[in-house]
């Protein structure tokens, strides 16, 4: 009879440490999450993506797209490993959902850009280094990474690439 009641503290201490661990990791990470300018914090259960803008009055060529697009892949990896961590996590854990669009022009670029700073949202402007086809310092690549319905609301707009 004493087993008996020895396993059901047991059974009852391990569903109250794992319930208790559960409630404590939810809010942790629902803390984690930066405020956007608009509308209170992310849910953990959000879709993210990273969204890559490429300027295309620059006439980069495939080779070259696609460097500047790892470049702003890496660029925006880096600044939420520090910045946002969670979200991160949730990111590569759901699939890591990237989309390549096209941007006319620099202009828009830098309009894209000043809107997903507003929006609080992890943006990074690829500037080329000018060793091959573009001039140094241009904008080539705008990476836009947080989540799904913010990044919407700034690139919604724009065709596939």
């Amino acid at each position: 009879m004493q087993l008996d009641l020895d396993l059901a503290g047991y059974s009852a201490l391990a569903a109250i440490s794992l319930s208790i661990g559960f409630i404590a990791a939810r809010l942790l990470n629902e803390r984690s999450f930066t405020k956007p300018a608009n509308d209170g914090i992310y849910s953990v259960t959000e879709d993210c993506k990273l969204v890559l803008v490429v300027r295309m009055d620059l006439k980069m060529g495939p080779g070259k797209i696609a460097a500047q697009c790892s470049h702003a892949t890496l660029g925006c990896y880096r600044a939420m490993r520090s910045r946002n961590p969670v979200l991160l996590n949730h990111w590569e854990r759901t699939g890591q959902t990237k989309v390549a669009l096209r941007c006319p022009n620099e202009d828009e670029l830098i309009a894209l850009q000043k809107e997903a700073q507003r929006l609080n949202i992890c943006v990074q402007t690829i500037r080329d280094a000018g060793r091959t086809q573009i001039t140094a310092g241009s904008r080539t690549v705008l990476g836009i990474l947080g989540p799904t319905r913010l990044v919407n609301q700034v690139t919604g707009m724009l065709r596939l690439l």
